[in-house]
Formats: C-alpha cells, sequence, structure tokens
C-alpha cells in the first residue's frame, strides 16, 4: 500500500490549492479514504472523508463550505480542493487509507505541507 501527496505549498490567505493523493498497491474503489491536517503543537484532526464510490463526504466545520473532497477511481487518486484558505488551515495535509472489517491497520501518507501566510 502507497499513498502520496502532493500539492501543498505557501498560498496568501483568501487563495486556492488542491491536494493530490495517489493511491497504489490496492483496489482503491473498494475504501473509504479522508484527508487529516496536523498543525504544530496541535493533535491530527480528521478534516474530510469520502465513501469509496464517492456518493457521501463529510467534512469537519471548520472547512464546511471552503473546501472538497472528491475522488477518481479510475485514476486511484482522491483530492482536497482548498479554497477561501485562511492562516489557521496551515498544517501537513495527510491522506489515509481507512481499515476495512477484518483488517488490522489504517494507512497513511507522508503528508504534503500546507502554509497560508501573507
Amino acid at each position: 500500500v502507497q499513498l502520496v501527496e502532493s500539492g501543498g505549498d505557501l498560498v496568501q490567505p483568501g487563495g486556492s490549492l488542491r491536494l493530490s493523493c495517489a493511491a497504489s498497491g490496492f483496489t482503491f474503489s473498494s475504501y473509504v479514504m479522508s484527508w487529516h491536517r496536523q498543525a504544530p503543537g496541535k493533535e491530527r484532526e480528521l478534516v474530510a472523508s469520502i465513501t469509496s464510490t464517492g456518493g457521501s463526504t463529510n467534512y469537519v466545520a471548520s472547512v464546511k463550505g471552503r473546501f472538497t473532497i472528491s475522488r477518481d477511481n479510475a485514476k486511484n487518486t482522491v483530492y482536497l480542493q482548498m479554497n477561501s484558505l485562511k492562516p489557521e488551515d496551515t498544517a501537513v495535509y495527510y491522506c489515509k487509507r481507512l481499515k476495512r472489517k477484518g483488517e488490522e491497520y489504517d494507512y497513511w501518507g507522508q503528508g504534503t505541507q500546507v502554509t497560508v501566510s501573507s
């Protein structure tokens, strides 16, 4: 299993970024995927999740209306479109493959840095 995030950058407040997480080594279309973030000195938090078909999504309250999670099962990739970015969105962003029933582990990518600053 491999998850590789990309798209992190330095962006001004109010700007946009799109993060990508390329998956390999498993049947991507069978798994719920999620994005998480961890700011310095804070615990890692769930940002958004998406079901295996992409039919249902969930967001933490602080990003609702600004972030959109999506997936392309043909490309084995999950995305996080981030608009109207705020300094408090600064964090390392990680994607995660959620374990299915009977499996032991979730899998994480290595993370990509998003910095929102003027």
